[in-house]
């Protein structure tokens, strides 16, 4: 019942343009276990798109099926021709040991057929502006372990926008970082966006991120609403969602989420 208007909407827009990207019953599994199943989702040029979803739900399998990483079972994922994909992966899953610089990590992404990339005067220029650009060029030189968790987000959001892509990719922006680090967050992908940088990213954080994304999509193996946060943000949809009941109050014109009577501030999402 809540596909509907997801499937309606990307109808509408399909017609003004061509997606980016676009999942046409889309399936995956992990050996007999299904993972996605029956995704139908466009992304379309410049818009900024939030998936949020409980734990295991298949957030990030989808991402890694969008951007080629993980096989699809049935249907089919298009990707416009020549679309440059900058891709953040959760900080958890990150080696922060290894030993590299920031600078060097960045620009890795460039390296062809070095492993470790002998940096060349432009790429030094590139590197500063783009760390320049997100507020933290002076950190080019420091070891990556040196950095805070607000500073890691950026190091390798700073490593994604490096290659100028089209569409930028996150997995859980705001896991592991600080209330103010994450309002820095959205401000700097809203900036991003206004630029017109199209961004894709999971969330778990309903409040703090999701509530301020112009469209959001509430997923659990499949996408079950897609809409505004205002659209899609109802306890009937959560519930369906998360699997439990949950309340949503309105507190200056914004959706607020309350999970067992405290605000879903941080839930849970994989």
């Amino acid at each position: 019942m809540f596909k509907m208007l997801s499937k309606m909407r990307q109808s509408i827009l399909s017609k003004i343009e061509s997606p980016l990207i676009s999942c046409e019953h889309v399936s995956c599994t992990y050996g007999n276990s299904p993972v996605l199943h029956d995704v139908y989702l466009n992304i379309n040029r410049r818009e900024f798109v939030g998936i949020v979803g409980p734990s295991g739900s298949g957030k990030t399998t989808l991402l890694k099926a969008i951007i080629g990483s993980q096989p699809v079972a049935h249907g089919s994922i298009t990707v416009q021709p020549e679309l440059t994909i900058g891709y953040v992966p959760q900080i958890e899953t990150v080696d922060w040991y290894f030993p590299v610089t920031v600078e060097e990590v960045i620009v890795m992404t460039r390296s062809k057929t070095k492993w470790w990339p002998r940096i060349t005067i432009q790429e030094r220029t590139a590197v500063r502006e783009v760390l320049e650009k997100l507020g933290i060029a002076d950190v080019a030189h420091r070891h990556i372990r040196e950095l805070s968790g607000g500073q890691q987000q950026r190091v390798f959001l700073a490593r994604a926008m490096f290659c100028q892509p089209d569409i930028l990719i996150m997995d859980e922006p705001t896991a592991g970082v600080d209330v103010r680090t994450r309002h820095e967050i959205l401000h700097l992908l809203a900036d991003l966006h206004a630029e017109g940088l199209t961004i894709l990213l999971t969330t778990h954080d309903l409040n703090g991120l999701a509530a301020h994304l112009p469209r959001l999509v509430c997923f659990n193996k499949t996408v079950l609403a897609d809409g505004s946060p205002r659209e899609v943000l109802t306890s009937k949809v959560l519930e369906a969602t998360y699997g439990a009941p949950m309340e949503v109050l309105e507190h200056g014109g914004m959706p607020i989420v309350i999970d067992h009577g405290r605000v879903a501030m941080r839930g849970e999402g994989k």
